[in-house]
Order: structure tokens, then sequence, then C-alpha cells
């Protein structure tokens, strides 16, 4: 956790702000110019189970778009996509249809509106590509039913498979169904290795995550 964040409670919500926008600036400022650092994240934490599964060689093949990366590319020759390139919602900048691949880990509960990102995300992917994504699983991540995260302050929705509890839990299947055209669901599953922590107020260790391939029809 940042200075910036250990002060939040203790000044004005106002002060705050112009804080967070002031270390937003200068982080976009340094990344813009390579300065990002490599941070291992949750593609990491997955690579030895999908290197098993071989989801690279399969999903992803071409050129690659990782929207939120963090400093956690998927592959080393994907373009990343964070906060200092854009909004993640509208990729604006990005041309239709231009990438083989779109992997997205942990942002789509980021956004304001996660229908809208996914059809932007599906906007800029080519025919026959596939979109990856990967997600935190309510009942193995937050372990509640109910907004807001116990982790993640800038959690603005959960996420299961198929079912719904709308607003706090979004099906990521249903969501699809209801937000994209022209595609088939490859898999949805739950990717739970290593995950031991179960204790609610505990962050949990390990995967929590559900994966999702799409594959946008031709």
């Amino acid at each position: 956790m940042s200075l910036i964040d250990d002060v939040k409670e203790y000044v004005p919500k106002p002060i705050w702000e112009v804080l967070k926008k002031t270390k937003q600036s200068c982080l976009k400022f340094l990344y813009l110019r390579g300065k990002r650092p490599i941070v291992k994240g949750e593609s990491t934490k997955a690579r030895k189970r999908r290197e098993k599964e071989k989801y690279f060689k399969l999903y992803c093949n071409g050129k690659g778009l990782d929207i939120g990366f963090g400093g956690d590319l998927i592959l080393p020759d994907a373009q990343g996509w964070d906060f200092e390139h854009g909004d993640a919602q509208y990729l604006i900048g990005l041309e239709d249809e231009s990438f083989d691949y779109i992997y997205s880990s942990h942002t789509l509960e980021h956004v304001i509106d996660a229908g809208e990102s996914l059809k932007n995300w599906w906007r800029v992917l080519k025919p026959g590509g596939y979109l990856l994504l990967y997600i935190p699983h309510r009942d193995l991540y937050e372990k509640k039913k109910k907004l807001p995260s116990r982790f993640n302050p800038n959690h603005f929705r959960f996420f299961l498979i198929d079912e719904e509890a709308l607003p706090d839990t979004v099906g990521i299947v249903p969501l699809i169904k209801r937000t994209l055209s022209n595609y088939e669901i490859i898999y949805a599953k739950e990717c739970s290795e290593g995950h031991t922590v179960t204790d609610p107020e505990k962050h949990s260790d390990g995967e929590y995550s559900i994966e999702v391939v799409i594959k946008k029809i031709r």
C-alpha cells in the first residue's frame, strides 16, 4: 500500500483525490517512457498450469493485447494496455479487428461498465481470434456475497460463472450472452490450483479465478 493510500482516512476527500490524480500523472509519465516495473501477478501465477494445458499454444498466437497487464504481460511479445494508455472500457485509438487474441486478467471487475468493456474488447479482436478472460471468483477470492470487496475497494462487481445475484454478483457467461454476438464459448471454468485459504477475513492464496476462452466466429 502506498503513502497516499495510508493517509486516505486522515485527509478530506477533495485533497485525497488531488493526491491520487497527482500520483497517477507521475506514474503515467514514467510508464509511457518505458519505466513500468515488471510485477509478477495473477498471469504469472497461472503460467505453469497453462503450459500444461497448452493454453498459450492453442489461444495465444499472433498479435496479442493484454488489457490491464500491470507489468505482468501474458507473453513477452504481447502489447500491454493499462491506465497510462487510456480507458480500458473503450480502447480509444485501437483499430477494429486488429488483434489475434485479447487477454485480460483481473480487470473486468474494475471497470465502470463491464458490458461496454466486452463490446470494445470484442471490437478490436479479429474474426477467428480469442478473447481470454481471467477474473476473480466470488467464492474463492471475495468469500462474501455483497459489495464492497474486503480486499480491493476498487471492485465494482463480483463474478461467478453462471449464477447471478445482481447488482453485486454477475455471471460471466450470462454477461457474454447478453453482450456479444458471433461467438463460441470454448470453456468457462473455475481455477483454484494452490488455493488453500478459506478464512473469509484472510486474502486467498494460489489461484482464485474464473478463466474463460471465447472464440470470435468468422
